[in-house]
């Protein structure tokens, strides 16, 4: 049938369109129709047969071909089926919920971090202790060769924040501007470079200045270095708690959360398709370039890295799926607002955010599946421990 519909339009050299004998429509044109018509074959019978068995492919099928007697056609489909998920236990799941307040005094912790970050460093004559920015070059050898790393020039290095190793700031409390001393640095067992592992170096110690921190006074004046025009140093504390507090939820969401995936999987083993591991090693992979800006494939992170995440998604994708399934969990568009609206309340346009992303049905396709997966994890606390 194909061959004769190739043969209606067929230009051969020698012969008019349409009057090309079928003899020579099959000898130039055979084969290649053949393939075409035999894969179409393959990918409708294999369809069918799918459906049939009520089968759930979780990935491509590979294709053995058996030898053709040229009256039939038999072939082989290997492929892997996603598990049948019968769920038990949900409600051995138990889950440790933190309770956590911003009192007062975190508060001010916060609020002095804030007046660290736009300190001021004033030079000061005198010896160097906890809190102040000492400006130092070292050089550092062990059994007297310098080793990489061990150099710095002028470096800033604020004591008591464990910038640098202890015994090294140790060595540097009680100098002034212009002194000049040799200290012994001893490097932790667990150190990354293992040639420094476990071993005493000495360093050589030159140190420039002294500065000590000057904070900026806690004012309107200050308020208004963080966009607060009204309502001065009250209304700036008061949203200083308010995004403490919303970081808090989130963080408390999150532990939750973990805990209770890690519960599903823990009472609900199965076997994952590889085919599916593999395509979310791939995407991780793929997600890692974009991250460290990385095109060149050769330069990606190995994908075997990301094996044991990959198999841990896909096994609570599976999960929650069947979760989703078995208790008809359902996303109407308020909850999608919400999810929205908790997504934006950092901007401070935030209104603007909200309206822009449920106005993008892409944006929307990606958030929904998010959402009933919290669903359904809210599903599992409410029924759990």
């Amino acid at each position: 049938s194909r061959l004769n519909s190739v043969g209606k339009t067929a230009k051969i050299k020698g012969f008019r369109p349409g009057k090309v004998p079928a003899r020579v429509v099959r000898q130039k044109y055979g084969p290649a129709v053949r393939q075409e018509v035999l894969g179409e074959i393959m990918q409708q019978s294999f369809t069918d047969a799918v459906v049939q068995e009520k089968l759930r492919p979780a990935g491509g099928p590979k294709i053995e071909t058996e030898e053709e007697d040229g009256k039939s056609f038999t072939y082989v489909a290997t492929f892997e089926v996603l598990p049948d998920v019968e769920l038990k236990d949900l409600d051995k799941i138990k889950v440790e919920k933190p309770d956590v307040q911003i009192r007062d005094e975190d508060l001010d912790d916060m609020l002095l971090t804030l007046r660290r970050q736009r300190a001021e460093w004033n030079e000061v004559e005198r010896k160097a202790k906890d809190g102040d920015q000492v400006i130092v070059d070292f050089t550092g050898t062990l059994d007297g060769e310098e080793f990489q790393g061990g150099s710095g020039t002028e470096i800033p290095v604020v004591l008591g924040q464990g910038q640098m190793l202890p015994d090294f700031e140790k060595g540097l409390k009680g100098m002034a501007a212009g002194d000049e001393k040799s200290i012994k640095v001893k490097f932790p067992k667990d150190y990354p470079a293992e040639e420094l592992a476990g071993k005493k170096a000495d360093f050589a110690i030159k140190m420039h200045k002294v500065n000590e921190e000057v904070l900026p006074e806690l004012d309107d004046e200050f308020a208004k270095g963080f966009n607060v025009e009204e309502g001065g140093l009250e209304q700036f504390k008061s949203e200083v708690r308010e995004n403490m507090e919303r970081e808090a939820r989130q963080k408390v969401d999150s532990d939750i959360r973990e805990q209770t995936l890690n519960g599903l999987i823990d009472t609900n083993p199965i076997d994952v398709p590889q085919a599916l591991v593999h395509e979310e090693m791939h995407s991780m992979q793929h997600e890692a370039m974009q991250r460290l800006g990385i095109e060149d494939h050769d330069q990606a992170p190995p994908m075997e890295n990301f094996k044991e995440a990959a198999d841990k998604r896909v096994r609570l994708g599976l999960l929650l799926r069947q979760v989703i399934s078995d208790h008809e969990v359902k996303v109407d568009e308020g909850d999608l607002k919400a999810r929205v609206e908790e997504m934006c309340a950092g901007y401070e346009n935030s209104d603007e955010m909200v309206n822009m992303y449920m106005a993008n049905p892409q944006i929307m396709q990606q958030i929904e599946p998010m959402v009933a997966e919290q669903k359904a994890v809210n599903w599992l606390l409410e029924n759990g421990k």
